[in-house]
């Protein structure tokens, strides 16, 4: 279990939720620092130190968590690659698809269980953890670059931009070369997403990880589907 000593940003205009969430999570040793609106969360993590993790809702009062993933995920250096933890109202399938795809790492349907959240928050900080061992310091398919210290993926040595799941997600199977995978392999590889709730999700962040990588995502050359099985990353690239 990865140490419980992580700061998390909350960015939700819920202020009983907000306070609920920051006492529960303080009994594990997690510090929350709580913002209402999207504007001095964006502000928070530009500015000043970075958290471990964010906590972001989909409906705020001055911009939807989605746009705010978005600059998130624009934003220069490091900032880019905090971890992100959606909230979405109601559970809405199509909500967690355009979240993962634009950038979120994982999400959590309203209304939840504490719990849930507190055990999405560890599988996502031992996954970061985990990553940041040194494993295959450099591994390289051709033009494709994965730099496991740094945590860089380039392509003809122009970076790439993933999530850390997705980074996490590509280093597994890219050490995994010419084996193919199931879904529930891929993401026992990359720990901690016992928890899944939306089986397809894999898909998505395949597809994310394709559009970054491949020169024609349409005709995938790196990561290629197996029909009624799962995926493989083709040892032969380029």
């Amino acid at each position: 279990m990865p140490a419980m000593n992580a700061q998390l940003l909350m960015i939700e205009d819920d202020h009983r939720l907000a306070q609920m969430v920051g006492e529960y999570l303080g009994q594990s040793g997690l510090q929350v620092t709580h913002m209402a609106d999207a504007a001095s969360g964006l502000a928070r993590l530009q500015g000043g130190e970075l958290p471990d993790l964010v906590i972001l809702d989909l409906m705020l009062p001055d911009m939807d968590g989605l746009e705010v993933c978005r600059r998130l995920r624009a934003l220069p250096g490091p900032a880019a690659q905090v971890p992100v933890l959606m909230l979405t109202a109601k559970g809405d399938p199509m909500d967690r698809v355009i979240g993962l795809e634009i950038g979120a790492d994982d999400y959590l349907p309203k209304p939840f269980e504490p719990r849930e959240l507190l055990a999405r928050i560890r599988a996502i900080l031992r996954r970061r953890e985990a990553g940041s061992q040194p494993v295959a310091n450099l591994l390289r398919f051709g033009a494709l670059e994965i730099d496991r210290d740094a945590r860089i993926v380039s392509v003809a040595g122009e970076p790439v931009e993933l999530t850390s799941y997705q980074f996490d997600l590509l280093a597994a199977m890219a050490e995994r070369a010419g084996r193919v995978l199931t879904r529930d392999q891929i993401m026992e590889a990359v720990r901690g997403r016992e928890l899944e709730a939306f089986d397809r999700s894999i898909d998505v962040h395949m597809g994310r990880i394709r559009a970054a990588i491949e020169a024609d995502p349409k005709n995938p050359r790196r990561i290629l589907t197996v029909r009624g099985v799962g995926y493989v990353f083709a040892k032969q690239q380029d």
